[in-house]
């Protein structure tokens, strides 16, 4: 931890230096940083963290940047407590380290191993084992509107469109626990769902009819998707294929089960 925790002369620390360099990638995110045996947390994630998971929340020095809050929890312990982060509809980017410390005379290699959201979730103490844990994402459009749902863990995939109000109603049948929409379409999200889920807002690039049907093709390794009966759905498949981009931002790569969509 020598070299982690020296000084530079501007007052930070490597360590603190890497911190903040993954945590800009992920700024959406509560970052768990591996450091030694725990899982740290700084700054405004560290007061949330304290307040939702009941730990101690302290201060530390942090250079030119003065202090900084700190609170976390021993690494042993992340299957108690990243369920009721994502349960209280946070997401999580679980950072671990990449490397043996005792194998590096230099600051020890990290990275997110793990992006965690309400809607994307394997780990079987987050999931309610009684109930489907549906990712759902909506598109948006004059004619029609499209939405799909993925159960990550169970592989089931839908996909449909209609008015408004349809997609609403099917909101209130799958319940999902996350949706996914486009940016540019906020308003519409809003007026339509409120804040009644948990959500999050995609580029507009990734709701796009090509891009989707390209998507799901490669996915699926087909050339069309006339066999799987949804080819006049084109809402439903935007719907689809935004679902599985958010999947690859949420760097999900166990993907092979989810075989078929309907």
């Amino acid at each position: 931890m020598a070299v982690e925790s020296k000084k530079s002369k501007t007052g930070d620390t490597p360590l603190m230096k890497q911190y903040n360099a993954i945590k800009a990638k992920h700024p959406d995110a509560l970052l768990l940083f591996r450091v030694g045996d725990f899982y740290e947390t700084f700054g405004q994630d560290a007061v949330r963290a304290a307040s939702v998971l009941g730990i101690v929340l302290t201060k530390r020095h942090n250079g030119s940047a003065g202090e900084m809050e700190l609170a976390g929890f021993p690494h042993h312990s992340l299957n108690t407590y990243l369920p009721k982060l994502v349960r209280a509809g946070i997401r999580v980017a679980v950072c671990d380290q990449l490397e043996d410390p005792k194998m590096t005379k230099t600051i020890v290699k990290r990275g997110v191993t793990e992006l965690v959201t309400p809607g994307v979730v394997y780990n079987e103490d987050v999931l309610d084992q009684k109930k489907n844990n549906y990712l759902a994402a909506v598109h948006f459009d004059k004619k029609q509107s499209g939405v799909a749902f993925l159960d990550v863990s169970t592989g089931e995939f839908v996909l449909g469109q209609g008015s408004v109000e349809d997609i609403d109603r099917f909101a209130q049948q799958f319940r999902p626990s996350e949706i996914v929409y486009q940016k540019q379409k906020r308003s519409q999200y809003t007026d339509c769902f409120s804040d009644r889920f948990y959500s999050f807002a995609l580029d507009d690039w990734a709701f796009g009819e090509e891009f989707a049907r390209e998507s799901l093709n490669k996915h699926f390794g087909t050339k069309s998707l006339k066999g799987f009966g949804v080819e006049d759905q084109p809402a439903g498949i935007i719907a689809a294929g935004a679902v599985l981009e958010y999947l690859s931002i949420t760097q999900n790569r166990k993907l092979g089960h989810i075989s078929s969509v309907s």
